[in-house]
């Protein structure tokens, strides 16, 4: 994934080169998606991609402390 696209890949409809020129089906929103509830639970998603070699994506989610409530 290029650079570029790193930086729109959460972005809502975004569908990379490689997808986008693919049989690959899909509207560009799951990570988008992926993000809002990351975050409406107080965490972070992030990417890091070299070009072809793969890409990671790492959720962090707070850890709650003490009992449930």
């Amino acid at each position: 994934m290029s650079r570029s696209e790193q930086g729109r890949v959460f972005d809502r409809f975004f569908r990379g080169d490689a997808v986008r020129n693919s049989s690959t089906h899909g509207s560009g929103l799951g990570l988008a998606i992926s993000r809002d509830i990351v975050r409406a639970h107080g965490g972070e998603i992030t990417v890091s991609s070299a070009l072809g070699s793969g890409t990671t994506f790492i959720v962090r989610l707070p850890r709650k402390v003490g009992g449930a409530s």
